[in-house]
């Protein structure tokens, strides 16, 4: 039945640009854009993803750019949902298109998405926990966050054959040998006795932190190098 109607969209070209706010149901404090990567392949080539790794800042979509952007897209929703009765209290994520005529909406969300949120948070220049407080309590009045100091890459280790039906349950190593300034976060992992097994398609998200994207970079890819499993592949 669902092949019986055709929807036709405008197509947006541009460039992708996710922004994430915390929302205390009145307010909103923007949260430093980023960037993610759906194809699987080298080039943004093959089926897409839930994301193969991300980045931020973008170096075409500064923080205050951002800012505006929240106030003039994402604050109305904001506005919206209260004045229907139904105040949002969370994380409002836009996943928006920047094209000729200015920013797009292509989805709203109401979570932390990852791969962007690993990059994000690792970069705030605040206490994360005093920001969700705000969040819970009406308190985000007037918090508007620094610009990020920091950079980060995220690149993601992800099992054979996904993003069709991954093949799971093999023994990931190395994990006790990636240099401490990388962050690695189990994304489809499960632990059997003293060993790691992948348990998901995206099976690890790793994060190098620096001051450009460049050195984040350098050191997410010193992280991939060495976490080996059978059939992983990433992004290079």
């Amino acid at each position: 039945d669902a092949g019986r109607q055709v929807v036709i969209e405008e197509k947006l070209s541009g460039r992708e640009v996710s922004l994430l706010a915390l929302v205390d149901g009145e307010h909103l404090t923007p949260l430093p854009p980023a960037c993610d990567y759906k194809p699987v392949g080298e080039g943004n080539t093959g089926p897409n993803t839930g994301g193969m790794g991300g980045y931020t800042p973008p170096e075409f979509f500064s923080f205050y750019e951002a800012a505006h952007t929240a106030a003039t897209i994402m604050q109305p929703v904001v506005d919206e949902l209260r004045r229907r009765g139904l105040p949002f209290c969370g994380v409002l994520y836009a996943g928006l298109m920047l094209t000729a005529a200015g920013p797009k909406v292509l989805e709203f969300n109401a979570r932390f998405g990852d791969p962007e949120a690993q990059v994000i948070l690792p970069c705030l220049d605040v206490d994360l926990l005093d920001l969700l407080y705000a969040t819970a309590t009406n308190g985000l009045a007037g918090i508007k966050l620094p610009p990020p100091t920091r950079a980060a890459v995220n690149v993601v280790l992800a099992a054979e054959n996904y993003p069709g039906p991954p093949v799971t349950g093999d023994v990931i190593h190395g994990l006790d040998a990636v240099p401490p300034d990388v962050l690695v976060f189990h994304a489809g992992t499960q632990r059997v006795g003293d060993r790691i097994l992948t348990a998901g398609g995206r099976v690890l998200h790793v994060v190098g932190v620096g001051s450009s994207v460049e050195q984040a970079r350098e050191r997410a890819y010193q992280g991939v190098e060495a976490i080996t499993f059978r059939g992983r592949h990433y992004r290079r």
